[in-house]
């Protein structure tokens, strides 16, 4: 068998080569972040892990048709976000079809532990019902500590829609906690 001479395909071979490690260095950069992201929406490790993994293997696959490199992360944010979201809304659609009852949380046995647990369970329950692009903005700023400018990059929002995003999630959080 002979070897082809022509210098396409050893080019193609380095350049994909190249794709790969320069997502590897990427995803290394941003592995934690989306983790982090699923979390704040799933609020259970393996979903949020299992929605993490297909954020990444959804990313390899169109990494090569990403014009801007340098947005990666919040590409990768926004991917996360939405998969995070679907997978969500497929849980309460098959407990619903299934009609199976909701596990009731476990009652810790110290007084100060329930009362944290209770106002943990309703901040919660209050940021799950604030608006998608409110809740997403609160979480990556007030829960994940980014600071503004980080959050306007990951969302792809600016600084000052960022700014009164966070306003309003907080606003909104304390009248529905009062």
């Amino acid at each position: 068998m002979r070897e082809l001479a022509h210098p396409v395909p050893q080019l193609l071979v380095a350049a994909v080569r190249d794709i790969d490690q320069e997502f590897e260095v990427r995803l290394k950069d941003s592995s934690t972040l989306a983790l982090r992201v699923a979390f704040s929406v799933l609020r259970h490790q393996q979903d949020a892990e299992d929605v993490a993994q297909e954020a990444f293997a959804r990313a390899y696959r169109r990494f090569a048709q990403l014009r801007d490199r340098e947005a990666f992360r919040a590409w990768l944010v926004r991917m996360t976000w939405r998969l995070a979201l679907d997978h969500r809304r497929g849980v309460k659609r098959r407990v619903a079809r299934e009609q199976v009852p909701a596990e009731s949380p476990a009652i810790p046995t110290g007084e100060q532990l329930a009362i944290e647990s209770d106002r943990a369970r309703r901040l919660w329950n209050a940021i799950d019902r604030l608006p998608d692009v409110l809740r997403l903005t609160l979480v990556l700023a007030s829960i994940h500590e980014h600071s503004i400018r980080d959050v306007a990059a990951l969302t792809g929002a600016p600084e000052g829609t960022v700014k009164s995003r966070v306003f309003d999630a907080k606003k909104l959080l304390k009248e529905m906690l009062s």
